[in-house]
């Protein structure tokens, strides 16, 4: 029988009178875990109740004020590995990476993106060599978040160089700690250094890491992807909260900056945010019947044109203040931090909206063809063996 919103606020309830908040964090965010409240809608026994979706709202409200996990620095490792790990990965695999991975024990990076296949994936060429029952990879990647501090990463790399680019790769879980990984930094235009790039060199990896069937990984990938989107647009958020309740603030305490034309902007944009905002709320409705589609594309394509029209609406209204930037300082940042940091950072920081978890022209194609139903852009290599391609 599905628990409904009272039987969650027993759970919870329940929960809360057997453990403290106010001993150990880590503690009590693993027996949180082993309570199933960890994500509601996920298996008994990983974390969850195998309940609807949206009754994770009832767990958060019950929860309110106790110790939480860190959505910053755990993004990548809560949106993008664990829905994959949960959807192809073992039952071994699912017991030894969920719970540490939530509790923020252990942190997850991105290994896709490469010098020569960022917008085209599938080129990509770090290879993996099968060596009895290890792989042997090397190559390299490149924008990988938080690679720094990581101890996990999803990989993505090619198995097979004698079949189209799509069919030869494999997904599996990199020790971002064994021999031969080596992280850079990349310093930013905001001054941060929250990027990075990986080199593998002879990075021996178990087969007992490999996510789905070989040669199945951008079959893999594409979970990765869709969860990466609605992760990266699809995040709640109240009404008039986030980047345009910042905006507003602006507009509002600045009473000599305003103009029927910057009037104009600023409601437009506030219009286009509750836009986004419903329908992100509704694409997490969808999210509760199953596994996310093409429309997240539109949520972080939406997101990205949103936040840098709001940024740069921010800097305007200040004036010369808008100018002047808070702290160039070279860091290895954990996260990006809209909120904390100045108009400028937010200003340049946007930027990247439209390039990280997929560049905004790519993301018009998807919905093009995978949503509109449009024909498809001619695709010359899409027969060819991955060895063949001009590179």
């Amino acid at each position: 029988m599905a628990l409904d919103e009272k039987a969650v606020k027993e759970r919870a309830a329940a929960f809360l009178a057997g453990h403290d908040p106010a001993g150990d964090r880590l503690e009590f965010l693993r027996a949180r875990f082993d309570a199933g409240l960890a994500w509601v809608h996920f298996p008994e026994g990983l974390g969850g109740l195998g309940a609807a979706r949206e009754l994770q709202n009832v767990v958060e409200r019950e929860l309110e004020g106790t110790p939480q996990i860190n959505p910053g620095l755990q993004t990548i490792g809560l949106g993008m590995a664990a829905p994959t790990i949960l959807t192809f990965g073992t039952d071994e695999q699912r017991k030894r990476f969920l719970r540490p991975l939530w509790t923020g024990e252990e942190i997850w990076c991105q290994l896709f993106s490469e010098p020569g296949a960022g917008s085209d994936l599938a080129t990509l060429g770090t290879r993996a060599v099968r060596d009895g029952d290890e792989w042997v990879v090397d190559g390299q990647k490149v924008w990988t978040s938080g690679a720094h501090h990581s101890r996990w990463a999803i990989l993505v790399a090619r198995t097979d160089v004698d079949v189209p680019k799509h069919r030869g790769l494999t997904y599996f879980v990199c020790d971002m700690h064994a021999p031969g990984v080596e992280v850079r930094p990349l310093r930013q235009i905001t001054g941060e250094a929250e990027f990075n790039e990986v080199f593998l060199t002879g990075v021996r990896l178990g087969d007992d890491l490999r996510l789905g069937e070989v040669g199945d990984g951008w079959r893999v990938a594409q979970t990765t992807l869709m969860n990466e989107r609605v992760a990266i647009g699809g995040a709640p958020v109240r009404r008039g909260g986030g980047v345009v309740g910042l905006v507003a603030d602006t507009w509002r305490s600045r009473p000599e900056a305003r103009t029927h034309d910057l009037h104009q902007r600023l409601l437009r944009l506030w219009v286009e945010a509750e836009v986004t905002r419903l329908a992100g709320t509704r694409l997490r409705e969808q999210l509760s019947a199953g596994q996310p589609g093409p429309e997240g594309s539109g949520m972080k394509l939406a997101f990205a044109d949103l936040n840098q029209a709001l940024s740069g609406l921010d800097v305007e209204l200040r004036g010369e203040e808008g100018l002047v930037y808070d702290d160039w300082t070279f860091r290895r940042s954990d996260s990006v931090d809209f909120f904390g940091r100045g108009p400028g950072y937010r200003y340049l920081r946007a930027k990247g909206n439209s390039i990280e978890g997929g560049t905004s022209e790519i993301l018009r194609n998807i919905i093009a063809e995978r949503v509109l139903g449009l024909p498809s852009e001619p695709r010359v290599d899409k027969d060819v063996p991955w060895k063949d391609l001009p590179r």
